[in-house]
């Protein structure tokens, strides 16, 4: 019998599942490029353009990660966490908010008083995947002691 050359895989490296996540942000052109490289790091990518579509789709899917842009039309940030909260509080804990606003009050003041993790426009593609691997694992682990 040949001996095979292939490196032996943990379980663990076997048992990685794909994550979906939720991208709202109206600006269409940013949220597709945000989509393409999230995917090419292996997550399923969902789009919505406002609050009002993102929260219809929470509605039907439990997403992994939710990243979110603040100032949207229909609804903000904001409000579309303060919705999700309400409908689907275990998801809150999912969001990533990403923002060019930093200098706005409301917003300023949204970010401190939530426990959701931030990044500022221009978006680095290595601190977005570190940040949803961040939520992720800070979202298995309370999985784990709950």
């Amino acid at each position: 019998m040949p001996v095979s050359t292939q490196p032996r895989v943990s379980a663990d490296s076997t048992s990685l599942e794909i994550k979906n996540v939720l991208l709202v942000d109206d600006d269409v052109a940013l949220a597709n490029t945000l989509k393409l490289l999230l995917e090419s790091h292996n997550f399923i990518v969902t789009t919505s353009a406002n609050g009002v579509d993102a929260l219809r789709e929470v509605m039907a899917v439990d997403y992994d990660v939710i990243i979110c842009d603040m100032l949207m039309p229909k609804m903000a940030g904001d409000m579309f966490y303060l919705a999700v909260q309400k409908v689907k509080p275990q998801l809150s804990s999912r969001f990533l908010f990403v923002t060019g606003h930093a200098d706005n009050p409301k917003v300023d003041s949204f970010l401190k008083g939530v426990d959701a993790q931030v990044v500022f426009k221009p978006v680095l593609t290595d601190e977005l995947v570190r940040m949803i691997s961040f939520i992720l694992k800070r979202n298995e682990d309370g999985a784990k002691e709950g």
